[in-house]
């Protein structure tokens, strides 16, 4: 089994000769407690191309310490990293290479580093005697086992940051060692600074120190400036900024696509809101591929928007029936006492149950399919080669505000359509197709901000409000369906269904509640757009 942990740590310069600076003045610090010293071995993988490296992320198997394993380090901001251990084996588990599959694809995990630390361990510990941080003085000799050749040896600082430690203390620690003349690293990791070392090209000292000037220029901006690992493993794609059209709309694809991949690992986890998140970015790429069919060509993305779609169903398997789940539990919670009658929670759950149609072990058998790495290459496609037409050569003041306009024509008759209709079954599935238009529409919004700037920012706004009061009205009516279902279920096992009708008539009021705001709603909207 694997286990997680948040790595908090700052890296920094250290001559060869250095010993650790004396910490016992750092605020807060009692005591420093030598931890004597560890021999570390570490091999890092990686594809032959650095796939991983290219994404801050490392793969390492290591011997010595009092954590031999493998770790994976999945980065989260700037010095912050989602640890992931596994038991030490001959060969990569299973579940690491799992995570790293939406980049590693099916390319192969090589050695491409070998460090060996000799590493001079202290613990900072507070009057109760609690660990605060710990601080090594690591000296590394780095050689390139694949794609380079030769050797490089280092000494730096790292303080890591006890678990469930105020990051603050780290600014203290921070604080003491400058004044005894340390400067932060410029490297990010130890496998970065080898592979840079010991590379076929290795990187000019005084470039160097530019860099680590620069790092250490921004060491108190808490992150605030490369908080987005994203943004890192992106520099080269976004230092052209957008000019026309279809630069705009693949800066947006762009963002999306790496969305996908990023969350893959967090979706595998089980992390909280990931697969929401993932599905997201899946419908976001599918409305965008639609919005912008005069930018990019429909023959080419349809294809892939259909896969999009397939991926967003698999990934809301048993989402949206939770969704549901809790929206009737939470209802019958706030009834009181007498108007529950029978066993209406163990119903509840009882029904929940049967409808669940999907597992984690099926949803980690979905990203592990062929089907969807070939979506994943699908889209590393269109954005290294764009299907553009000839309006992606266009002004986007013109030809984006266009796309956006003509969605926003389309919700605009949509909910006209609906508030012409009588309530009914009628109505509701009108508004249900505005709320997915408007959806759409917030969404090339959202990919036209940078071009249109306040205008298209005011109409993400608004779609927002529009699609959240429309998305009330949906799951209104789910809610109802889902009574009626109960309520038979409940009926045909001899229970009294008092309850459900009860929980009807107030989704029923909850919709007309909906439908009411809508024309007020509508008109606001409608009076604050600009684009």
């Amino acid at each position: 089994m694997a286990d997680t942990k948040r790595e908090i740590e700052r890296k920094y310069e250290a001559a060869a000769g250095d010993e650790l600076p004396d910490l016992t003045g750092v605020a807060g610090v009692s005591a420093v407690i030598d931890r004597g010293l560890a021999d570390l071995d570490a091999t890092y993988y990686d594809t032959p191309d650095q796939r991983l490296a290219a994404s801050l992320i490392t793969l390492r198997r290591r011997t010595g310490g009092d954590d031999a394993g493998w770790h994976l380090k999945l980065p989260v901001a700037d010095d912050v990293r989602d640890e992931v251990h596994a038991p030490l084996s001959d060969t990569v588990p299973p579940y690491l290479s799992g995570l790293v599959r939406s980049r590693v694809r099916d390319a192969e995990l090589v050695p491409v580093v070998r460090l060996r630390s000799a590493r001079d361990i202290r613990h900072l510990v507070d009057a109760d005697g609690t660990l605060l941080a710990e601080v090594s003085l690591d000296r590394v000799r780095a050689e390139r086992l694949s794609g380079g050749t030769g050797t490089a040896e280092w000494t730096e600082i790292e303080v890591e940051l006890a678990d469930d430690g105020d990051p603050a203390f780290l600014d203290k620690v921070d604080r003491k060692l400058r004044k005894a003349g340390v400067s932060r690293s410029s490297a990010r990791s130890k496998l970065a600074r080898a592979l840079e070392e010991t590379g076929k090209r290795r990187k000019p000292a005084a470039a160097r120190k530019e860099k680590a000037a620069a790092r250490n220029g921004k060491a108190n901006d808490k992150g605030k400036a490369n908080a987005n690992p994203k943004a890192n493993a992106n520099d080269k794609a976004k230092e052209k900024a957008p000019v026309t059209a279809g630069d705009h709309v693949l800066a947006y694809v762009r963002a999306q696509r790496e969305a996908v991949v990023e969350l893959d690992p967090a979706v595998r986890r089980d992390v909280f809101d990931s697969v929401h998140a993932m599905r997201v970015a899946t419908r976001r790429l599918r409305s965008t591929f639609r919005s912008y069919g005069k930018v990019l060509d429909r023959g080419v993305t349809d294809p892939i928007a259909d896969e999009l779609k397939w991926l967003a169903g698999e990934l809301g398997v048993d989402r949206d029936q939770e969704v549901l789940t809790e929206r009737l539990t939470t209802a019958v919670s706030e009834l009181p006492r007498p108007l529950v009658s029978g066993p209406v929670q163990g119903r509840l759950r009882t029904w929940s149950n049967a409808r669940r149609g999907g597992s984690r072990r099926g949803l980690i058998a979905v990203l592990d399919g062929k089907r969807y790495l070939d979506l994943l290459v699908a889209l590393d496609a269109v954005v290294a080669d764009p299907p553009l037409l000839e309006a992606a050569a266009g002004d986007p003041s013109k030809v984006i505000a266009g796309a956006v306009r003509k969605d926003f024509r389309k919700v605009a008759e949509l909910v006209g359509r609906a508030l012409d209709l009588p309530p009914g079954q009628d109505r509701d599935v009108a508004i249900h197709e505005a709320r997915k238009k408007a959806k759409r529409t917030r969404y090339a919004a959202e990919a036209a901000a940078p071009a249109l700037g306040k205008p298209a920012e005011a109409l993400v706004k608004s779609m927002k409000s529009l699609q959240t009061l429309l998305g009330e009205h949906q799951d209104s009516v789910m809610a109802r369906i889902a009574l009626r279902e109960l309520s038979d279920q409940a009926h045909a096992a001899g229970e009294n269904t008092f309850t459900y009708g009860v929980l009807y008539g107030r989704e029923e009021q909850r919709a007309a509640a909906a439908e009411a705001a809508l024309p007020a709603l509508w008109r606001a909207v409608e009076g604050e757009t600009e684009v």
